[in-house]
């Protein structure tokens, strides 16, 4: 072999086994770094600006300090979805309904898999109405659930969430991280 041809057959290797890295480092889910040992007073140290400045998930939080990450339906398509075939809620999970304007929407539970939880709130995050374990619709058509008063976000959860949270009409509620949801 010549020398021209071995120096062709090392470098294709030597190309061939660095692409192989960079292909694996970039189909390799990055990890977050293990914490260091910190210093005895890490706990009462402020945390450097950036790492306060992502923007909190969704969550609403109930009179008793208990939160409740939810997803956000803000469009008449993710309304209109909602829970439906969903074979379980996860502890502390809902999907919050938001509506452009105050309005009586009532809900149905068409294709909906589990019972719920339906709490509507007004625009100053008052509780103005609760059905409790309202269970599936079985069969055509769905009857509704009214609210009987107006309302302008709806908080889906599973069943006994709001009992064993005491939850009742009046009651306000914290929207946290939903400051910038664009509803329409």
């Amino acid at each position: 072999m010549s020398e021209r041809s071995r120096a062709a057959v090392t470098m294709t290797t030597l190309l061939a086994v660095l692409f192989t890295v960079l292909f694996a480092l970039a189909c390799t889910k990055a990890q977050p770094a293990t914490p260091a040992t910190a210093p005895p007073n890490a706990a009462t140290q402020a945390a450097p600006a950036a790492a306060t400045a992502a923007p909190a998930l969704p969550h609403i939080v109930f009179p008793d300090n208990y939160s409740v990450l939810v997803e956000v339906a803000a469009d008449d398509e993710t309304r209109q979805q909602g829970l439906m075939y969903r074979d379980r809620v996860q502890e502390g999970a809902g999907m919050i309904f938001l509506f452009a304007k105050p309005g009586d929407y009532p809900f149905w539970m068409k294709n909906t898999l589990i019972p719920l939880d339906l709490i509507w709130i007004d625009e100053g995050h008052r509780i103005v109405h609760i059905a409790h374990d309202v269970p599936p619709c079985k069969a055509d058509p769905c009857p509704n659930v009214p609210p009987n008063a107006t309302a302008s976000s709806v908080l889906e959860v599973a069943a006994g969430v709001a009992a064993k949270h005491h939850l009742a009409d009046g009651q306000t509620l914290r929207f946290e991280g939903l400051d910038h949801i664009v509803v329409r």
